[in-house]
């Protein structure tokens, strides 16, 4: 009897078990479960279809400084043939709403930060606006009032920002459900170091706690431009390349919550949590409105290469799909817009500026991470190529350098079309550390793989 039970259930329950033991790994220690969702699920299976069509948590930011663009059709074509599910305007751009009527892609819709004095000073003015730039045809996810306001340079525009926010609060459309808030650079933080003890600069608070306030009485999201590349940039050890790039490092503990972190990205997102928790914003979600790698750059900018965009890139999308979340909110995928999803050759500043886009004007990818509809990530395992890079030549002006860790940037974020002079922030610089967690959770998949072996040999008998 047992040997009649054992022969009819052999190769469905091994395969069973490591899965089960990959699930377990996963939600103990932080292993993404991409591993197996998307690497090795079948093209028609359940898995791969869920993560094949449009994400709602992926999203890509769309510049516009730049002579060369395609065209709003061309562009309308593209995104609606891949995975993206949301993309962010800096402002209005009728053409290319137009052209996405009818496709499920949500639209983040910028106010420029010229625009902000109008409508704080004018509730017609307010309404005129939304009247004449809120599509009727697409989803509008939310309207952000200015980007990087309050470390723009121009103090002038801190305490228009609520009243503008307010105002076009009360132009939208009655029942919408279009959420209204505003983007800010990493600058922000006054501290990240470690990320649990992220905090907010104590000068911005006059601008920026009615502006929190606002956010949580309305249900809006705290949007947030976080960049590792710029960190990098501060200490180009290979150590931190691989931090940042999500591949194989030893970790960093937060010596304050006793976290282990296994990619910057990660860090600095719980660095901005804390600070909202902080301050008491416990219930006010994050959005990554913008994040990307260059790839490429002048001869003093390291890292910026094809091969550490496509690991960068690449890797956060298999991050994001796995919803793993972060070591302080476990198990949630956050809202991110990739930048950027063209190149803008127009920008000013260095050769990195310039080289950020997904994709070439004629359409061709410049690099894979697996978006369009139909493929997976090309790599899933944290894994995806590093290209090593010389040591760090003379940092460029704005752009000091700092030591590794949970840092945050000082210079001019890329979705930036001000030169801005940023507040600088402290970094964390922890010492690196195994993890016994994940070491276990190692052997778990190691497990994994003996018992598909098992599997595959009972089978061939």
């Amino acid at each position: 009897m047992v040997s009649k039970l054992y022969n009819e259930w052999r190769v469905p329950l091994l395969p069973s078990l490591g899965i089960f033991a990959c699930m377990w790994a996963a939600q103990q220690y932080k292993i993404p479960m991409s591993i197996y969702n998307y690497r090795y699920a079948p093209a028609g299976s359940v898995a791969f279809q869920k993560f094949a069509s449009s994400q709602s948590f992926i999203g890509v930011n769309y510049g516009t400084l730049a002579d060369n663009l395609s065209p709003a059709a061309s562009t309308a074509s593209l995104l609606t043939s891949t995975s993206i599910g949301k993309l962010r305007l800096y402002e209005p751009q009728q053409d290319l709403v137009a052209a996405l009527a009818g496709s499920n892609i949500s639209i983040l819709l910028g106010v420029p930060n010229s625009d902000v004095p109008s409508l704080a000073a004018s509730p017609a003015a307010a309404a005129s606006w939304a009247a004449a730039n809120i599509p009727t045809m697409v989803s509008v996810s939310a309207i952000s009032v200015g980007n990087e306001l309050l470390n723009s340079g121009d103090p002038t525009l801190g305490p228009q920002l609520l009243p503008a926010m307010q105002n076009l609060l009360a132009a939208l459309p009655a029942g919408s459900t279009t959420k209204i808030s505003t983007v800010h650079s990493m600058a922000v933080l006054a501290a990240s170091d470690p990320p649990s003890s992220g905090a907010f600069h104590m000068d911005l608070a006059g601008s920026l706690d009615p502006v929190l306030d606002f956010l949580r009485q309305n249900g809006s999201p705290f949007m947030i431009n976080p960049y590792p590349y710029f960190a990098y940039a501060s200490d180009t050890r290979d150590e931190t390349l691989a931090f940042c790039l999500f591949q194989p490092n030893p970790g960093r503990v937060d010596a304050g919550s006793g976290l282990n972190y296994m990619n910057m990205f990660d860090a600095q997102l719980d660095a901005v949590r804390a600070a909202l928790d902080g301050k008491g914003y416990a219930g006010v979600d994050i959005v990554i409105a913008e994040t990307g790698w260059p790839y490429r750059g002048d001869a003093d900018e390291a890292g910026a290469t094809p091969d550490n965009a496509r690991a960068y890139n690449g890797n956060l999308v298999a991050h994001l799909r796995s919803q793993v979340g972060t070591p302080r909110t476990p198990g949630r995928s956050v809202d991110t817009y990739l930048f950027a999803l063209y190149d803008e050759d127009l920008k000013p500043g260095p050769v990195s500026e310039r080289s950020f886009g997904l994709y070439q004007a004629d359409l061709t990818a410049n690099y894979d991470i697996g978006l369009a509809k139909g493929s997976a990530s090309p790599s899933t395992s944290g894994q995806i190529g590093v290209t090593a890079t010389p040591a760090q030549a003379a940092p460029q002006a704005g752009r000091g350098a700092t030591p590794a860790g949970y840092c945050v940037p000082t210079s001019t974020v890329p979705g930036n079309t001000q030169q801005v002079q940023q507040q600088s922030s402290s970094c964390y610089v922890p010492g690196t550390a195994a993890s016994p967690k994940g070491d276990a959770g190692v052997l778990l998949l190691v497990l994994f793989g003996a018992l598909l072996g098992l599997a595959m040999v009972a089978e061939s008998r």
